[in-house]
């Protein structure tokens, strides 16, 4: 069931600004595609560093708290990454409590 969004205010931020994939990113140029996928696979319950919009998505996703009834804000991750780094983002986005749901990976 999809949830509306019609009266929300909506914000996209791309994964590599809520998350700091550096290492990931350094294993992607140095190794290659394959090697990448099998990092991400090895490292899938280990969540990502906080990256540099952190803290600006949580205190945004905290305005729902003053709000309940309404929930007037959401978060919308876009990521360019895989659906094995998508795995490990949304795992990293329940391992910081953060109220996520919608997102588009988009390999490549």
């Amino acid at each position: 069931m999809a949830y509306p969004i019609d009266r929300k205010f909506v914000i996209g931020i791309a994964s590599s600004a809520l998350f700091d994939l550096t290492e990931s990113h350094e294993v992607y140029l140095t190794k290659g595609v394959d090697e990448y996928r099998i990092h991400q696979e090895k490292n899938l319950n280990i969540p990502f560093p906080k990256g540099v919009a952190f803290p600006f998505i949580r205190r945004f996703l905290n305005i729902n708290n003053a709000f309940p009834k309404q929930l007037p804000v959401e978060v919308v991750l876009l990521s360019r990454n895989s659906p094995e780094t998508g795995l490990r983002v949304f795992r990293s986005i329940k391992h910081y409590a953060l109220d996520i749901t919608r997102a588009a990976f988009m390999t490549g």
